[in-house]
């Protein structure tokens, strides 16, 4: 049984700063990329980063390029997203999820967390 668990998140004015974490559990984490997406009401999930299993490639939607990182610990089965300079319009539940490639597409990806909720107030 695979799981992902997130956390992190929370309210934070904007321009502030929240990391995310994921923890892995039940397959080979160092193996598989990781991703996160997120949703605001309303809204269809998006993509926002991933990650490939070693860390030496990512990938970004270009609405959070120069304010997130994307970042692993393999040794801790751990997943990162440091978020900086946050606007209102990044307010979403995020998501981690775990596949087999570097992907933008949800139905790339096998296994999702519950979500966290990032509020960001004006």
């Amino acid at each position: 049984q695979v799981q992902l668990v997130e956390s992190g998140g929370g309210l934070v004015q904007a321009g502030g700063s929240l990391r995310l974490s994921c923890v892995a559990s039940g397959r080979t984490f160092r193996t598989y990329a990781m991703g996160w997406f997120r949703q605001a009401p309303g809204k269809e999930r998006e993509f926002v980063a991933a990650i490939n299993w070693s860390g030496s490639s990512t990938v970004y939607v270009d609405s959070v390029k120069g304010r997130f990182t994307i970042s692993r610990d393999n040794a801790k089965n751990t997943m990162y997203l440091q978020m900086n300079s946050l606007k209102p319009e990044d307010t979403a539940v995020y998501y981690c999820t775990s596949g087999a490639t570097v992907a933008g597409r949800q139905y790339e990806y096998d296994y999702w967390g519950q979500g966290t909720q990032v509020t960001v107030s004006s």
